[in-house]
């Protein structure tokens, strides 16, 4: 598996901390203290991830190729 960074978004509103994964649209959190805030960022953007690539490979059919990429 390739691992890349992800940038994440914290703010403090108020008495709760929210944010977002800035790469990945979608990928968003609300927490009452930032560890647990990146807690569930890292959750739903592993989630989103796995979602997005079953999604893909299935629109793909049976003859594809993966080819890895780095910007």
């Amino acid at each position: 598996m390739i691992t890349s960074p992800f940038t994440a978004i914290c703010v403090q509103r108020d008495d709760w901390w929210v944010g977002w994964i800035e790469e990945i649209p979608g990928v968003n959190a609300q927490e009452r203290t930032k560890p647990e805030l990146l807690v569930s960022l890292k959750e739903i953007l592993t989630e989103a991830l796995a979602f997005n690539r079953e999604d893909a490979r299935a629109a793909a059919g049976q003859n594809y190729t993966e080819e890895p990429l780095a910007v």
